[in-house]
């Protein structure tokens, strides 16, 4: 977790994530961000979304894993889908991972929050055992 994308607090990559309405055909060839399919800007969110804030990476028996500080993005008119989040430190901005919401979901000027998951080994948005 410390090549390519390095999770690190304060000293790593710096990440990104934006969301996208329901046209693009994410696949696992999806290898970086793309504006194509990204909402449109609204409140404070803008074009290549918000940068999040990330936890340091730490592992509990076979299972290292790190996570992210709940985004928020306000005074939006959002749609979304799902989301991308990606390393916007990185040569390409390469992609960590694809959110798929399971449909849509939205505010109508209000705020956007991305909730995530507990951090621990059983519940952390990135995982890896």
């Amino acid at each position: 977790m410390k090549a390519v994308h390095n999770f690190t607090t304060g000293t790593g990559s710096t990440f990104k994530l934006a969301l996208y309405d329901n046209t693009p055909s994410f696949t696992a060839a999806t290898t970086a961000y793309t504006a194509t399919g990204e909402v449109s800007a609204s409140g404070s969110y803008s074009a290549g979304g918000g940068t999040l804030t990330n936890v340091t990476p730490t592992s509990s028996g076979t299972t290292a894993y790190t996570d992210f500080a709940d985004l928020s993005f306000t005074s939006a008119t959002i749609t979304a889908y799902g989301a991308m989040i990606y390393n916007d430190s990185a040569a390409g901005d390469p992609s960590v991972c694809i959110l798929d919401f399971g449909g849509a979901k939205t505010s109508t000027a209000g705020t956007f929050t991305i909730i995530f998951p507990t951090a621990d080994a059983t519940n952390a948005i990135l995982r890896i055992a």
